[in-house]
Formats: C-alpha cells, structure tokens, sequence
C-alpha cells in the first residue's frame, strides 16, 4: 500500500511530526559519520489528532516543537522519516 502525507491523520492525542534534519558538520568543519549523529530531538507538527475527552489538544500544525530522544514510532513516506507520537511526548514549543 502507498502511503502519502494526505492520507495519515493521527488519531486522539497524537500528533505527526517531521524531524529537523540532524548537522553533518562541526562548526570546524569535520565531517560527522550517520553513525555518530544524534538523533534529532526537534521538528515540525505537520497534523494532529482531535484529543480525547481527557486531553485536549493544545498542539497545532506549523508548531515547533521538542521532544524526548526515544519518543514516538518512526515512519517513512516517500524517502522521508516521520515521528507520529503522543502530546504527552512533546516537552516543549519553540517560540
């Protein structure tokens, strides 16, 4: 089955997110192994689902957000990886 962005909406109190893109370089230049990089901790809420009677959404599309180093089930779309996880899991919003 082919997915794509327009079919994936997120179900309750989840949110789908798309990772910023760790650096491949130290500002003196050298050159960091995929092996090496830290997994980004930091990305874009591209949908969300609409919360449980319990909790209610305060996340939207667009927002920046932080989120722990182990949160989320990745997925991949078209060559691009993807986090759908929890509100819970998102620590903060950047700005």
């Amino acid at each position: 089955m082919i997915f794509n962005m327009t079919n994936i909406k997120p179900l309750a109190d989840r949110v789908l997110v798309k990772p910023v893109a760790a650096e491949t370089t130290t500002k003196a230049g050298i050159i960091i192994p995929d092996n090496a990089k830290e997994k980004p901790l930091r990305g874009e809420v591209l949908a969300v689902g609409q919360g449980t009677k319990d909790e209610q959404m305060v996340l939207k599309t667009g927002d920046q957000v932080l989120y722990g180093k182990y949160a989320g089930t990745e997925l991949e779309l078209d060559g691009e990886k993807y986090l759908i996880m929890r509100q819970a899991d998102v620590l903060a919003v950047i700005g």
